[in-house]
Parts: C-alpha cells; structure tokens; sequence
C-alpha cells in the first residue's frame, strides 16, 4: 500500500520558466502532476516549439483546466476550444494556445515528465523499445471499408495511447497501424505489451510485438541506432497475438513474476549473428 501524499505546487520537485510559461511541478511516487500557467498571447508554436524542435507537441496531456481558455488543433486537423471547469484529453500531434486576455491555468498529470525540455541531438541512452503491428491490417481494411477501417484504427490508436500513459511508455512514432515506443524498465514494456494484446482484441484486432533493450540516439522527436533495426525485425518475426522479447530484454526481467519461454535462436534480417528470443507466456 502507498503511503499518502500531498506536495504544494508552491515549492515544487522541478520548475520550468519560458517565455510566457511556467509549469510548477510535483512528483508523488512516480506519478509527476503539473500546475501551468500560460500567460495571454502564449502559444506551442511560438513558445515551446523552438525549445523542443518538434514540429508539433508530441506529448499527450490529461488533466483539467483551473481558469481561462485554450484552442487546440491536432496535425490531423481536428480542432476544439477547451474551457475552466472542463477536463482535457489531448493527442500527441498537435498545436495549443491561450484565448482571450485571461491567464490559462492547467493541472495535468499526463504528458508531464519531459515536456517543454529540449531534446539533446546526439544524446546515446539505454532503453527498452516496444513496437506493436496489427496482423494482416489490409485484409482487415478491405474487408470493413475505407470508413470504419479508420475508425478501428483511430479508436486502437487511442486504446494504445491510454496503455503507454498506464505503464509510462515514451510514444515516438506511429507506423501506419503499429507504434514504436520507449520505455524506462523492460517489465513495464512487456506489461504494456500485453495489455495492447488485450485492448485490440476488443476491436476485434490481433497484434504482433517485439521487444529490445539497447543503446539508442535522440535525435529531435525521433530516436535511430541498432536497436531501433533490432526491435523492428523482432516484431516482423513474431506471429498473431505474440510478444516476443529479446535476449537483453529478458535479463532485465530477473526477479519480475513475467512467465517467458525459450523462442529460440534467429537471425534479425539485415543484422550479424543468430540472436536467442524469448516469448511472453500468460497475459
């Protein structure tokens, strides 16, 4: 059992100050809550984008508005006007801004860690990456139609992104009808991976997914490196319903109650040697 909890956002853990904007942040466990101020004529493009070098905010934002009003348009087009007293569900993908001459203030508890920060180009890290396909995703698009192909598909993509805020996986880009995502913990990138298993199933969708522990680089929104190439050809390997891991992954799993079994040895097309997998038994 947790132990209660409470921080002003007055004196908080981290403090981000930019032009127009102030973000008071707090972390109760591992749970990260923003209390942002956005001073009228702010806006992400304007303000934020030259900061962070991605072409939209690509972080999703959950929470609640205290006061004033903000619009918000997604690159796919969509656009709303979000007021005080409503709470916000905000896609990765899209542009923001304050309306009218009253201070925008937000609680959010999504899409907090790492937002508004630069991404350091070149920067090398260790990471779990995820990357989910959905099986035989043409055949499924001919057989619905162009119409209800792309709502299964919008409704998916949103079943996904609710999973990778649940075990706090990083989005880095969508493949058409998969995700690649980062992860900070390998078990927690196995969890979301069977918990995308289990959330296509109830739009009547079966995934692949492949999982890898390596070094990559940042490169703006984007990450490149081995792992990366690595991830991708575990995933194109693994069958209906099936997460398979490889052998780096797995030995973070030590001592995690994770059921796996031998996958055995296969070649990663493109890349030297034979690597062992290892695949996710249970849900």
């Amino acid at each position: 059992m947790g132990a209660l909890q409470s921080k002003p956002f007055d004196e908080p853990d981290e403090l981000i100050t930019l032009p127009l904007l102030t973000s008071q942040v707090v972390v109760l466990g591992e749970v990260y809550v923003a209390r942002n101020t956005h001073q009228p004529g702010w806006r992400w493009s304007e303000h934020v984008k030259p900061v962070v070098g991605t072409p939209s905010c690509q972080y999703h934002h959950q929470g609640v508005v205290v006061s004033g009003q903000m619009e918000v348009v997604t690159d796919a087009g969509a656009r709303r006007r979000i007021g005080a007293g409503e709470a916000l569900d905000v896609p990765p993908g899209h542009d923001s801004w304050v309306v009218g001459d009253v201070p925008l203030v937000t609680i959010e508890f999504t899409g907090v860690r790492g937002w508004a920060k630069p991404a350091e180009a070149g920067e090398r890290f260790v990471a779990t990456l995820l990357l989910t396909d959905i099986v035989e995703s043409t055949a499924v698009a001919a057989t619905l139609g162009d119409i209800a192909w792309k709502e299964r598909l919008a409704r998916h993509g949103d079943r996904v992104r609710l999973q990778l805020d649940r075990f706090r996986g990083y989005e880095v880009t969508t493949t058409g009808d998969g995700f690649l995502a980062m992860f900070d913990g390998a078990a927690r990138a196995v969890r979301c991976a069977a918990a995308i298993r289990e959330v296509a199933g109830e739009d009547e969708l079966q995934v692949r997914a492949g999982i890898h522990s390596g070094e990559v680089e940042r490169h703006a929104d984007n990450i490149r490196g081995v792992a990366v190439h690595a991830v991708s050809r575990i995933a194109a390997l693994a069958e209906p319903g099936e997460v398979l891991i490889s052998e780096s992954a797995a030995s973070l799993l030590e001592g995690s109650d994770l059921a796996l079994e031998d996958a055995g040895e296969h070649e990663l097309r493109g890349m030297p040697g034979r690597r062992r997998l290892h695949r996710l038994l249970g849900s």
